[in-house]
């Protein structure tokens, strides 16, 4: 393999080891349990990257932005840049900009058009006893809020969830031909996306409007606007970010939901523990498997000498399943107290979504106990992973049910 192409894709992680069957990519969990247990901070040679495994490591590395930058050595395709690769004090003042527009307050204003948009999908599901929970819900949904809190038309809707896909993709294996078409198609992604936000954020210039492409081209860092490359990089972040965490939320827990099925009737009886289940979905399907790190000195982890300039993958997935942290890590427990799980993150760069990840969910999934009874996957179904392991998801969820009317 051309080791300048290895480089270039390095941070994604791809292709990794323990998790190249389809079988292994759908349930990592084996691997990470082996990795906890044998090898919890580990060199791959191949990937040129560390691996960690246990909760206590990833704790202290995603805590410790001083030793462990997000600031990406490498050159290569940069999709989901922005204030995730940025380190302080710049990564405060950019963050500043965008929490304005995901304060509990600005969150908390939008449950009304959740609401609307959650039954305006279901309507659209009427007659029917089997779905593809994705289509159907699990895509639209945050794909349609998180348009409109940018300003995006309705016809451009698929267009986003299009590019939202492509971001997420990961190497399809380590021959050389395969990184060739990964950077080669990240690099096309990424003029379509600059090409599309650049027309938007001149538009906004010309004739603002109450969107969130408006209040970036509006806002000042240290009496400075933002760049039009900096006002894209946001929009890019919030394309990836807003979309695919809170479509693999909602589909993992209906996955679990029919994996575990008494939990459908106690959650529809018991709505108080819907927050909880939440938080549980989170922790044992975590919809974020890893996160990268740069050591920015040479530093110990675990009795391992890591280099500066190294890449350190921390392994959420992996972490949220750790015996030492979570009594019972394997098992789904619907109130599962204290649940510190770190599916979105931990210390300066905790995912600014996530507030209304948590609403999107907890607005859907009532709603979808409420119309979808007895819900199973169809006999014979075979899941299949996302192509990536940067996210943990299914690329469809098939769900036979009976509708809410004839229970």
């Amino acid at each position: 393999m051309d080791l300048s192409s290895q480089s270039k894709v390095s941070g994604f992680v791809i292709p990794v080891e323990g998790l190249k069957s389809p079988e292994e990519r759908l349930q990592p969990f084996a691997w990470f349990q082996k990795m906890r247990k044998e090898s919890p901070v580990s060199f791959d040679a191949k990937r040129n990257s560390w691996d960690l495994f246990r909760y206590d490591d990833i704790l202290a590395v995603l805590k410790d932005p001083a030793a462990f930058s997000s600031v990406r050595p490498q050159q290569g395709p940069v999709l989901l840049g922005s204030i995730l690769g940025m380190d302080p004090p710049k990564h405060h003042q950019m963050r500043n900009i965008v929490s304005k527009a995901f304060t509990p307050r600005s969150i908390a204003e939008l449950e009304p058009r959740i609401t609307e948009i959650m039954g305006e999908l279901i309507a659209q599901t009427e007659g029917k006893t089997e779905i593809d929970l994705l289509q159907s819900i699990s895509i639209p949904l945050p794909v349609i809020v998180i348009a409109e809190l940018l300003g995006v038309p309705a016809a451009d809707r698929q267009l986003f969830k299009d590019w939202s896909d492509r971001i997420a993709e990961s190497v399809e294996d380590d021959s050389e031909a395969a990184i060739q078409k990964f950077l080669a198609d990240k690099e096309k992604v990424r003029r379509e996306l600059d090409d599309y936000f650049m027309k938007v954020t001149l538009e906004r210039r010309k004739q603002p409007e109450d969107d969130l492409i408006t209040k970036l081209v509006q806002a000042e860092v240290d009496g400075e606007k933002l760049t039009d490359e900096e006002i894209m990089e946001f929009c890019i972040l919030l394309l990836g970010a807003g979309n695919e965490t809170t479509t693999n939320l909602i589909t993992n827990a209906v996955r679990i939901f029919m994996e575990e099925p008494s939990l459908q009737e106690k959650l529809r009886q018991q709505p108080e523990l819907m927050k909880g289940a939440i938080e549980e979905v989170l922790r044992y399907y975590s919809p974020i498997l890893a996160m990268n790190r740069y050591a920015t000195k040479d530093v110990e982890i675990g009795g391992k000498q890591v280099k500066k300039g190294d890449l350190v993958v921390t392994w959420i997935g992996s972490a949220n399943r750790d015996e030492e942290k979570f009594p019972d890590a394997d098992r789904f427990i619907v109130d599962r107290t204290p649940n510190a799980h770190l599916a979105f993150g931990q210390g300066i760069h905790f995912c600014l979504g996530a507030p209304l990840a948590r609403l999107e969910a907890l607005i859907a999934l009532p709603l979808i106990l409420a119309h979808f009874h007895d819900m199973r996957l169809p006999e014979g179904t075979k899941l299949e992973a996302i192509p990536s392991t940067f996210v943990y998801g299914v690329k469809e969820l098939p769900v036979q049910f009976t509708p809410a009317a004839y229970h």
